[in-house]
């Protein structure tokens, strides 16, 4: 079972609403994102959305819209999510990760070799906002 259908197995059998909270890899600084992953499960979180920082965020609000051009400016990219993903599960963080992204920064990357690469992190799920469900 994967970890995301194994913490909504545990939710459902706790009778409770899970927590999914998000946060732009590298804001406000690359060397803070794991600590604030940790604090995000020591808060309660049930699973975490990493956010890859895009160019053009449309579809944000302007809080996500500058958070992202700072991380752009820190020099964040799918492989520096990656690398998160693979240092924090070294950490032994069980959490599920969840890459969200515009399909752009996926593309660019190369769609196959970014899903093995982030599978192989531990990254358990991805939301490209930009892709339609078709």
């Amino acid at each position: 079972m994967s970890r995301i259908a194994a913490t909504f197995e545990h939710l459902r059998r706790e009778g409770r609403i899970g927590l999914i909270t998000y946060l732009t890899v590298g804001f406000p600084e690359p060397a803070t994102t794991p600590e604030l992953v940790r604090a995000l499960v020591e808060g309660g979180a049930d699973i975490i959305e990493l956010g890859i920082p895009f160019s053009d965020p449309l579809a944000d609000g302007a809080t996500i819209q500058r958070a992202t051009h700072v991380a752009l400016e820190h020099g964040i990219t799918p492989g520096t999510v990656i690398a998160l993903a693979r240092g924090l599960r070294a950490e032994g963080l069980t959490v599920p990760l969840v890459a969200m992204s515009y399909y752009n920064p996926i593309l660019a990357y190369g769609v196959e070799r970014f899903a093995a690469d982030a599978a192989a992190a531990g990254i358990d799920g991805l939301i490209a906002v930009d892709v339609p469900p078709e």
